[in-house]
C-alpha cells in the first residue's frame, strides 16, 4: 500500500483545518526514519507523525507517538534548535504530488524572523524529510542524497532543493474530464492500468474501483466526475479495507466495492485514525526489530552455540557407553597375563563374565608387557567414567542455558517499548552474558510493572514482561493462595490471577490461561496446554536462572491465545 497523492491532498486539508497558525512546542525523532512534532493547536495539543521509511512514508497526526531515545539525535537538535517556537502559516501540495510544505514562521538566533519549509516526499524508497530555508537552500535532510547515490537529483545542506521529475500525467481538477476519458481510452493497457498512467496523484485500489463499477454499469465519464467533486469538496470516506481474518490490507478514501464478501471494510471519522490504525502494529514490530537487532544477534549466537556444544558432548558421551567393556578387558588381561606372550598383537581370552564363557579376543599393543596392556584397558576405564560423569553435568549446564536463551528470546520477540528492551539487556548484564558499556555506578532505569488485565468477572491479572519481572511476580508479588500459570513445556511470561481471598471463577480460569497462551512462544498455536496451581505450589531451586521455577499439584487446561480481557 502506498499513500497516493489524492489522500495526500485530503489528508493536507485535515491538517490545515486543525495546525494552521499554531506554534511547535517540542520535536522528537523516535528513529532515523521518523519525526514527531507536538503543536500547540486551538483545539489542544496535536501531535504530527512524519515517516520516510520506504514501506510506509506517510504524514498524518497521531495518538501512538512512538518512545523517544534517551538522547535525541543531531538532526533531531537541529530541528528543535531551528523550528521550535515557530509558527506554522500554510500548508503546501504542488498539484497532486506526493509532497508536502509545512512553512513556518521563526526566529533566528540573533532575533530575526526567517521563513523555515519542513517538507516531506512520500516516493517510496526515495521518501525524504528535508529542512529548507527561505532562500531555497537545504539546510539538512534524513537522507541525503550525493551524486554518487543519484545523478537526477542531489539533496545536500547549503545545496538548493529542486523537485522531483514531475510525471506526465493529467490533473482531475484542472484537467477537462473529456481530455482524461479520451486519454485513457487511447490507451491500449487494461482499463485500471491506463487509468493509473494517465491520471496524477491516483492509487491502484481507487483505479480498481472505478473500473469495476464500469463493469457493474456505470460510465468512466460518471466515476471520474465523482472522484473529482469528491476531492473538490473534501467528501472523503476514510476506509481501511481488511482481509477476512480481519488484518489490514489497504487504506483508500472513498468506499470499496470490488472485493466483494473476499474482504471487509472499515469506515474512520478522519484520516489521521484510520493511518494511525493501519499502521501501529506493523510499525512497532519494525521499530522493536531495529532496536533490537544486537539483541537479537547475541541471543540467537548463543542459541546456536548452546545446541552446537550439546550435540557434541553428547556424540562424546555415547563414546563412554562402552566403558564397561574396557574395565572387562582389563580383568581378563589380569586373569590370563601368565597366558600372553611379550609382544603378541592380541589374545584368546574366555570371558568368563557372560554365560558359557564364549572366547573374546583382545587386541594388544605388542609394544608394552601383558600387564601394562591391562593397565592400559584400566586407565581407559577410569578416563570414561569420568568423562560421563562430567559430560552428564555439562550437559545438563547447556541445557538449562540454552532453555534460558530460548525464554530471552521470546520475550525480546514480543517487547514492545524501550523500557522492555532496557530491562532485557540489564538482565542479561547481571547474568553476564553482556559486558557493562560504561564503568562506575550507573542509574538505574525504573522497574517496568508487569501487564495488567481484568477477567470479566473483575479479578485482577498480572503478567510478567521478562524473565526477572517473572520471579518477582510469583515469588514476592503474589501471595500462596493467588493462582499461577505457565504455559506447559512451551516458553512464555509467569501469569498471576490475585483472588484476594475469593475463590478462584472457572471464567477466571480459562480467560486467565488464554491471556497467558497469547504471552508464549505458543501465541500463534489454536491449542496451547496451560497449567496452573495455587503459588504455594511454586518454587524456585537454588541458583536456577531467572524465571526458571518447580511447581505441583498442578492442573492443566487447553486454551486458543487470545486477549479475551481489556488492559488496565
Amino acid at each position: 500500500m502506498a499513500l497516493d497523492g489524492m489522500m495526500l491532498n485530503l489528508i493536507k486539508s485535515e491538517l490545515e483545518s486543525e495546525l494552521l497558525l499554531s506554534h511547535i512546542s517540542q520535536i522528537h525523532q523516535p528513529s532515523k526514519d521518523e519525526l514527531v512534532i507536538n503543536f500547540r493547536a486551538k483545539s489542544g495539543a496535536k501531535k504530527l507523525f512524519l515517516s520516510c521509511r520506504a514501506d510506509c512514508a506517510r504524514v498524518h497526526f497521531t495518538e501512538n507517538a512512538p518512545e523517544n531515545p534517551p538522547t535525541p539525535p543531531m538532526l533531531c537538535m537541529l530541528l528543535r534548535k531551528r523550528l521550535c517556537g515557530g509558527k506554522l502559516v500554510s500548508i503546501r501540495q504542488p498539484e497532486f504530488e506526493r509532497i508536502l510544505f509545512f512553512d513556518f514562521d521563526t526566529t533566528n538566533e540573533i532575533g530575526d524572523r526567517e521563513r523555515l519549509i519542513l517538507c516531506i516526499e512520500i516516493m517510496g524508497r526515495y521518501s525524504n524529510i528535508i529542512l529548507i530555508d527561505e532562500k531555497g537552500l537545504v539546510v539538512d535532510a534524513f537522507k541525503r542524497i550525493d551524486i554518487t547515490m543519484t545523478k537526477d537529483r542531489v539533496v545536500l545542506p547549503k545545496i538548493e532543493y529542486t523537485l522531483p521529475q514531475k510525471q506526465d500525467k493529467l490533473n482531475i481538477l484542472t484537467d477537462s474530464i473529456s481530455d482524461i476519458v479520451s486519454a485513457i481510452e487511447f490507451s491500449d493497457k487494461s482499463l485500471d492500468k491506463a487509468i493509473l498512467s494517465s491520471v496524477q496523484g491516483i492509487s491502484p485500489i481507487v483505479c480498481r474501483e472505478i473500473e469495476h463499477r464500469v463493469f457493474e454499469g456505470s460510465t468512466l465519464e460518471n466515476e471520474l466526475k465523482r472522484l473529482s467533486s469528491t476531492l473538490r469538496e473534501s467528501k472523503a470516506t476514510p476506509t481501511m479495507v481488511l482481509k477476512s481474518e480481519n488484518t489490514p490490507f489497504d487504506v483508500t478514501f472513498t468506499p470499496v466495492t470490488q472485493y466483494g464478501d473476499a474482504c471487509l471494510t472499515k469506515e474512520y471519522e478522519t484520516f489521521s485514525s484510520l493511518l494511525d490504525s493501519f499502521y501501529y502494529e506493523r510499525d512497532m514490530a519494525v521499530r522493536m526489530k531495529s532496536k533490537s537487532s544486537d539483541l537479537h544477534k547475541l541471543v540467537s549466537n548463543l542459541i546456536e552455540r548452546f545446541s552446537k556444544k550439546i550435540n557434541i558432548q553428547r556424540e562424546e558421551l555415547k563414546k563412554c557407553e562402552n566403558r564397561e567393556e574396557l574395565r572387562i578387558k582389563g580383568d581378563l588381561l589380569q586373569a590370563n597375563l601368565y597366558r600372553i606372550e611379550k609382544g603378541a598383537v592380541f589374545v584368546e581370552v574366555e570371558n568368563f563374565y557372560e554365560e558359557n564363557s564364549p572366547i573374546l579376543r583382545i587386541a594388544l599393543d605388542p609394544s608394552i608387557t601383558p600387564a601394562s596392556n591391562a593397565q592400559k584397558f584400566y586407565k581407559a576405564y577410569a578416563k570414561a567414567k569420568t568423562a560421563q560423569q562430567m559430560l552428564t553435568i555439562q550437559i545438563e549446564k547447556a541445557e538449562l542455558e540454552l532453555q534460558y536463551m530460548l525464554s530471552v528470546q521470546d520475550f525480546l520477540s514480543r517487547a514492545t517499548s524501550d523500557k522492555e528492551l532496557s530491562a532485557i539487556r540489564l538482565e542479561l548484564v547481571e547474568q553476564g552474558y553482556i559486558k557493562e558499556r560504561t564503568k562506575g555506578k550507573q542509574k538505574q532505569p525504573k522497574a517496568l510493572p508487569p501487564l495488567e488485565f481484568k477477567t470479566s468477572d473483575g479479578f485482577t491479572v498480572l503478567v510478567g514482561r521478562n524473565n526477572k519481572q517473572n520471579d518477582v511476580l510469583t515469588l514476592k508479588t503474589a501471595s500462596k493462595f493467588d493462582y499461577w500459570f505457565h504455559t506447559k513445556n512451551i516458553h512464555g511470561s509467569h501469569t498471576i490471577v490475585l483472588t484476594q481471598g475469593r475463590e478462584i471463577s472457572d471464567t477466571a480460569i480459562l480467560e486467565a490461561a488464554q491471556l497467558c497462551a497469547y504471552h508464549s512462544k505458543g501465541k500463534d498455536s489454536s491449542q496451547v496446554p496451560v497449567d496452573y496451581t495455587i503459588v504455594k505450589n511454586v518454587s524456585k531451586p537454588s541458583g536456577a536462572k531467572p524465571g526458571k521455577v518447580i511447581y505441583v499439584s498442578y492442573n492443566t487446561v487447553y486454551v486458543t491465545p487470545k486477549l479475551p480481557i481489556e488492559t488496565q
